[in-house]
């Protein structure tokens, strides 16, 4: 039985009338720890516990580790989760709260999973945070769950970090006859490592991360994310943190669920961040992918500090 839920699809009134368009979100920070990563999590970490591990390890930036943490709960194995230094306090104690051991390592999620990859043995099973065809397998049902909903979209949007969600998404259109669909892939700047890999025509890596958006952390997209670029019709757009950051005040205003600056990037598109990004379409959906490891009193810190 999968670890995740099925969530809602809902047409959002306040975005469709500020947009003048027919919005739709799917709604993943509902999942019960928080993001969209249960999905493939879920799916990865129940492969293994049916193949006979005993133990998990994963490293994360915040969303990832949380749903390991809880899918080695739910499953009953003990899990270890290495996270970097910018990983906020707030998520680690989300991590310890489903029972799991938190390690802190290094500045940024690079170093974090190094030094996790030395700690698997025989009888442990490494989860990756994103890179991982487990995972966008788990991934995909996102979009099963809006086929048999019959959702009429003529666009996908959201975010980027590492790139599992994009690998998972268009995997989920190819599967259901939908590979027409357009995805609209949204990082903030200073986290963009796939809009700065399709203006060089290759992958490259981030010499850090400066954006708040620490979620979309990874400093380079996997490759599997930059085949996508050649074989589907993605379009890569930018937002600035205080555009994430606004869109996640104002979608708490609207819709009152509270999302992280990393979901804000391609929310900043529906209140009017880079219009032209949207000018196409009549139907955009928007995946709300969530994420635990924020507060309100900390995005109207950022936003005040920016």
């Amino acid at each position: 039985m999968p670890l995740h839920i099925e969530t809602p699809v809902v047409r959002s009134q306040a975005l469709s009338r500020l947009s003048g368009k027919e919005v739709w979100l799917k709604l993943e920070a509902l999942q019960p720890p928080g993001s969209f990563k249960l999905r493939g999590v879920g799916a990865a970490c129940e492969h293994h516990a049916q193949r006979g591990a005993r133990r998990l390890i994963s490293s994360s930036g915040g969303n990832a580790g949380i749903a390991v943490a809880y899918s080695g709960r739910m499953l009953g194995l003990p899990v270890t989760v290495y996270v970097p230094e910018s990983t906020t306090q707030h998520a680690r104690d989300l991590i310890k709260r489903e029972g799991a051991t938190v390690v802190v390592h290094g500045a940024s999620w690079q170093e974090a999973n190094a030094l996790a990859q030395t700690q698997v043995s025989a009888d442990t099973a490494f989860v990756h945070p994103f890179d991982d065809e487990l995972l966008w397998r788990g991934h995909a049902t996102l979009v099963d769950e809006l086929a048999a909903a019959a959702c009429n979209f003529d666009a996908i949007v959201l975010s980027v970090g590492g790139g599992g969600l994009l690998c998972g998404v268009v995997e989920g259109l190819r599967r259901n006859g939908l590979s027409h669909i357009p995805v609209i892939a949204v990082e903030t700047a200073g986290a963009d490592s796939l809009a700065q890999s399709v203006a060089a025509g290759s992958r490259i890596e981030l010499p850090a991360i400066t954006s708040v958006a620490t979620s979309l952390g990874a400093k380079q997209i996997c490759a599997g994310a930059f085949d996508v670029v050649h074989s589907h019709d993605l379009r890569s757009q930018v937002v600035t943190d205080q555009d994430a950051i606004l869109a996640c005040q104002r979608f708490l205003d609207d819709h009152r669920l509270l999302v992280e600056p990393a979901c804000g990037a391609s929310l900043a598109l529906a209140y009017g961040a880079l219009p032209d990004a949207l000018a196409p379409f009549k139907r955009p959906l928007f995946v709300v992918c969530g994420g635990a490891t924020t507060s309100a009193r900390q995005l109207e810190r950022w936003r005040t500090e920016r």
